[in-house]
C-alpha cells in the first residue's frame, strides 16, 4: 500500500511505511501529519502526488514516485565471492524490505529479494572487516539456498533462535504480508477480529483456562500488530507512545483498579 502524506507547511510525499519514513526518518509524530490518499496502484499514487503538490503550492518533484522506485538499485557491490550491501547490519533489513522484488546476478546464480531470501540474508550476513557501515553475504551459499529454500523455511528455524534474534513484531508482519493480509484486508475487519479474540479471552478468564488465556492474548497482539500496520504505523510506536504517557502517570489502586490522579 502506498500513502500520500502531508506535513502542513512543509511537503507532500509518498511512502509505503509512514512510521519509518515520516516519524523515524523525518521526526514527525502522527498528529503532525495527515494521509491525503492511499492506494496499491503505484502509477495512480505517483500521478496523484504531483497533482496534490501543485494544488497545495508545494515544490513539485522532478521525478514521479514510480520513476524513483524503478531507479532504486540499492547500489550493491557484487564480486565473484560476495554481495556487499551499503548498510550496517542493524539497518539492513529495513532497506531490504523497501526493495522487495529487486534482482541481481552473480557468477553462482541469480538472486531476488523476497521475504524468504531476506530472512536468509539476515541469518547469514556478516559485517565488512574494512567498513562497519557495510555488510555482505557469500554468493555461493546464497545460490545453494535458492536451489533448496525449503530447507530454510520458517518452520525449520530453531525456536530459541527465533525468540532471541528475530523481532517478534516483524515476524508477524512478514507472516501477514506473505498471506496478502495487507493487500486485501483492512483495519475494519481487523477490529472485528480483535473483538472476537477479546471474547475468547473473556471466556478463558471465566473458565480460569490458562492455556486459552495465553492463546487469546497472543492472538490479540497479532491482530493489533496488523491493525496498526494497516493504519500506517508500527505497533512498536504505539507501545512506546503509550508508555511515555503511563510512565509519568501517578495514582493509586482502588478496588483492584489503578485510578490515576486528576
Amino acid at each position: 500500500m502506498y500513502y500520500i502524506y502531508h506535513i502542513p507547511g512543509k511537503k507532500i510525499g509518498v511512502t509505503c511505511n509512514l512510521n519509518r519514513r515520516v516519524t523515524l526518518t523525518q521526526g514527525y509524530s502522527p498528529d503532525e501529519y495527515e494521509v491525503l490518499d492511499q492506494s496499491d496502484d503505484i502509477d495512480y499514487i505517483s500521478e496523484k502526488e504531483i497533482e496534490l503538490q501543485q494544488s497545495y503550492g508545494y515544490k513539485v518533484d522532478r521525478k514521479k514516485y514510480n520513476e524513483l522506485v524503478k531507479l532504486n538499485k540499492m547500489n550493491i557491490n557484487v564480486t565473484e565471492q560476495t554481495t556487499t550491501f551499503p548498510y550496517p547490519v542493524k539497518k539492513l533489513k529495513g532497506n531490504l524490505m523497501d526493495n522487495i522484488g529487486f534482482e541481481w546476478k552473480s557468477e553462482h546464480g541469480d538472486f531476488i529479494l523476497n521475504l524468504d531470501s531476506i530472512r536468509w540474508i539476515m541469518k547469514n550476513v556478516k559485517t565488512s572487516m574494512y567498513n562497519n557501515n557495510r555488510c555482505y553475504v557469500y554468493n555461493k551459499a546464497f545460490a545453494e539456498w535458492f536451489k533448496t529454500p525449503e530447507l530454510w523455511s520458517e518452520d525449520q528455524l530453531d525456536e530459541k533462535s527465533v525468540t532471541n534474534n528475530v523481532d517478534r513484531f516483524e515476524l508477524i508482519r512478514d507472516w501477514a504480508r506473505s498471506r496478502g493480509l495487507y493487500d486485501k484486508g483492512n483495519s475494519h475487519t481487523q477490529y472485528v477480529k480483535l473483538q472476537e479474540e477479546a471474547g475468547e479471552l473473556a471466556k478463558a478468564l471465566l473458565k480460569n483456562d490458562k492455556p486459552e488465556v495465553v492463546d487469546a492474548i497472543g492472538d490479540m497482539v497479532v491482530v493489533l500488530t496488523n491493525l496498526a500496520f494497516l493504519q500506517g504505523v508500527d505497533i512498536e510506536y504505539c507501545i512506546d507512545s503509550a508508555y511515555k504517557v503511563i510512565s509519568k502517570r501517578k495514582g493509586k489502586m482502588i478496588n483492584g483498579t489503578f485510578v490515576k490522579d486528576e
